[in-house]
């Protein structure tokens, strides 16, 4: 579905509560700059008419593209096109959106040229970067939607890429590497950029490689025997499983994942055959099944067409009736070659489900599928077919589905068959010994103190703020994607108010909201509880909310512009500069933005993170205090499945969100006492320092109901 497309509001900048609540976003875009190559000499050499057939054709096949990629038009300049992706919502691969979209134009006007006209070559450009974003209207063919340098950016950019290539900014290219194949080329000098600009000329798609799981796998004891203990019952039952694993992105669900993997290989001596998928942003169809079908078979990228179709052939020849067992192959190669879901290749996913049945007659069968959330129609379909199959024949075969918790599969399937088990954030503790391994292999200086309150116990956060280190950002790019995407789920009511929570330190009430975006009395009251029961605002003891999450926070407050937010501040009754966010969040003076609260409690704990006072120790110490309001983490969560059931006091009661149980967390990592919560265990930290004749570093206490998280 095409994503509308917001106009500009001319004459002076508003601020005003009609239609969209907040009119206006600094948002992190993605700009698609099209231009024809010798567009002047060919337009001199043609009539009027014909120029007028040649542009209507032309606009047309790009406009086509932009649809199906989801861009929107901003303006038409001459024979250029300038397309904004991820103006008024994010799905967190903008980027990636428009670099396809240019990789195809050229080939979609190849195979539209234009009537009485020689053939069109096009360059394209594609910049990322922060813009002011208007949001108050939404239709194709505006004009100054989106105001910043990333625009003249991508403009300059296309005339760095050859004849029929696409040229990408920096940011562009860290958003799209493993995506999409790319060429670095040299520096270019851009007008008004100092220095010259690195440039990547993009030259295809490429299927993602596997996630690499390095590292001790911290935390996960829980879910991972619950997953095991699921698995072991459904073989020696014969009874087919589904088990979602399920969790936000970075959670760890491909971690986990991995684990099973290895530590499920036989149940009572058989061994079990691990078939498993990932699902990139916008697959093909059937792109998965084809990687299923890779995997049974052994079948390595780049290998000859002789080569897979030997391997397919031994892989099926015990699986498959003999007498259709070339035409099978055949099936399966146009699968791997093409699979978009039609024809031949629709015949091989019905080979590929038979061939996994006749597998699982033999032994245990486990097909997982990471990021389902992404799969097309005719995955799905698959998948549930190949499930229902192996009910009907009482089949030992589990299917693993990875995807976050808002997106939901609809299974027909007997409820006691179908199973979700919720992957929820680490714990402070468990956070805070990813965070010095992850320091330790990268060595980096010990940062764990100021590190702990932003992770919000998000394994994929902490991977991405420990490779940021020193990055001129302020928000890692990735985690920016994630938290924009989530924002951007929210419709612009939700959107509002929580901007209008972020930009109040203390928190908010009711009043305070509709104060702020000059609504009736009575209208916040019902937003805010519903932003809490999504775990985005934590309700605390005063009767104030506040944003759970420090990042988040941060980001949403980033959004908001400046008018807006002296709009705000001059309706809470306090000077326009309190609480304003990082003048930008991208593209700054690396800096890690830590609550005050917990900066000024944790500045001289970093010198201690080498010791660490759990090393040694089961993940499970209790702390006393879970991950966050609305997340099932460790000490608060609870799942049904092999008896595995984590207990604990939450955060909820107290007024405490992750950040704040981060920064309990701290003083449990330093050496001290959490208040009324863990005990750090003996010989820890402050042991340590003793015993090297330092002097001990202070307890610090947090009291309940400390507004850390804002």
């Amino acid at each position: 579905m095409p994503m509308p497309m917001p106009t500009i509001v001319a004459g002076q900048q508003r601020f005003t509560s009609a239609g969209w609540p907040v009119p206006e976003e600094r948002r992190l875009v993605t700009v698609l700059f099209v231009d024809i190559v010798g567009s002047t000499a060919l337009v001199e050499r043609l009539d009027p008419e014909d120029v007028r057939a040649l542009q209507r054709a032309y606009f047309d096949t790009v406009g086509g593209v932009l649809r199906r990629w989801h861009g929107v038009v901003e303006k038409y300049v001459g024979d250029a096109v300038m397309a904004l992706f991820g103006a008024r919502r994010s799905d967190g691969f903008d980027a990636y959106r428009a670099v396809r979209a240019a990789l195809e134009i050229q080939g979609a006007l190849d195979r539209r040229p234009p009537p009485g006209a020689p053939r069109l070559r096009v360059r394209a450009g594609v910049a990322t970067g922060e813009a002011l974003v208007d949001l108050a209207a939404a239709r194709d063919g505006g004009h100054g939607v989106a105001s910043g340098a990333v625009i003249t950016t991508a403009a300059r950019l296309q005339e760095y890429a050859p004849p029929g290539g696409v040229a990408l900014c920096a940011a562009t290219h860290r958003a799209t590497v493993g995506l999409v194949d790319q060429r670095r080329v040299p520096p270019v000098a851009l007008a008004g950029k100092v220095p010259p600009v690195d440039v990547w000329h993009a030259t295809g798609t490429t299927r993602p490689a596997p996630p690499r799981h390095e590292g001790p796998l911290v935390g996960r004891r829980r879910e991972l025997a619950a997953a095991r203990d699921l698995i072991v019952r459904a073989v020696r039952d014969r009874s087919p499983r589904w088990l979602s694993l399920v969790g936000p992105a970075g959670s760890g669900r491909s971690r986990l994942l991995h684990e099973l993997t290895r530590a499920v290989r036989t149940v009572d001596g058989a061994p079990v055959r691990w078939c498993v998928a990932h699902c990139p942003p916008y697959p093909e169809p059937l792109a998965p099944v084809a990687d299923l079908v890779r995997g049974l078979a052994g079948v390595r990228a780049g290998e000859p067409p002789a080569t897979v179709r030997r391997r397919l052939t031994a892989a099926l020849t015990d699986l498959l009736p003999p007498g259709g067992l070339a035409e099978a192959v055949s099936a399966l190669e146009a699968l791997l070659a093409a699979p978009h879901g039609s024809g031949d290749a629709a015949r091989g996913a019905e080979v590929a489900r038979e061939a996994l049945l006749g597998l699982a007659a033999r032994q245990p069968v486990m097909v997982a599928v990471d990021d389902l959330d992404r799969a097309t129609a005719a995955l799905n379909h698959f998948l549930h077919r190949l499930f229902a199959a192996a009910t009907a024949r009482s089949l030992p075969l589990v299917v693993v589905a990875l995807h976050p918790p808002e997106w939901a599969d609809v299974l027909p399937a007997a409820r006691d068959r179908r199973h979700r088990l919720a992957v929820p954030p680490l714990r402070p503790v468990e956070t805070g010994r990813l965070l010095r391994h992850l320091l330790g292999r990268a060595d980096r200086p010990a940062a764990v103190a100021r590190l702990l309150p932003l992770v919000g116990g998000s394994p994929g956060r902490a991977a991405a703020y420990v490779a940021s280190l020193g990055a001129a950002a302020s928000v890692p790019e990735a985690v920016r994607r994630e938290v924009d995407a989530r924002l951007d789920r929210l419709d612009g009511t939700r959107r509002a108010v929580l901007m209008a929570a972020a930009s109040v330190g203390t928190g908010v009430t009711a009043a305070t909201a509709e104060r702020l975006l000059d609504w009736a009395s009575g209208r916040a009251a019902p937003v805010l509880r519903a932003l809490a029961a999504t775990g985005l605002l934590v309700a605390r003891a005063d009767g104030r909310y506040a944003v759970a999450d420090a990042v988040v926070r941060e980001v949403a407050c980033a959004r908001l512009p400046r008018a807006t937010r002296a709009a705000f501040a001059r309706r809470a009754g306090r000077p326009a500069e309190a609480d304003a966010p990082p003048a930008r969040v991208v593209d700054r003076a690396p800096t890690a933005h830590v609550p005050p609260v917990v900066a000024a409690l944790t500045a001289d704990h970093d010198s201690t993170a080498g010791h660490d006072s759990t090393a040694g120790h089961d993940s499970t110490a209790d702390l006393g205090h879970a991950a966050g309001p609305g997340r099932a983490a460790g000490l608060g969560g609870a799942t049904d499945l092999g008896g595995a059931t984590a207990n604990g006091a939450g955060t909820a009661a107290a007024g405490l969100g992750p950040a704040a149980a981060s920064a309990s967390a701290v003083s449990v990592l330093s050496g001290g006492a959490v208040g009324g919560g863990g005990v750090p265990p003996a010989g820890g930290a402050g042991a340590s320092a003793r015993r090297q004749g330092r002097a001990r570093r202070p307890r610090w206490a947090l009291p309940r109901g400390t507004p850390v998280a804002a």
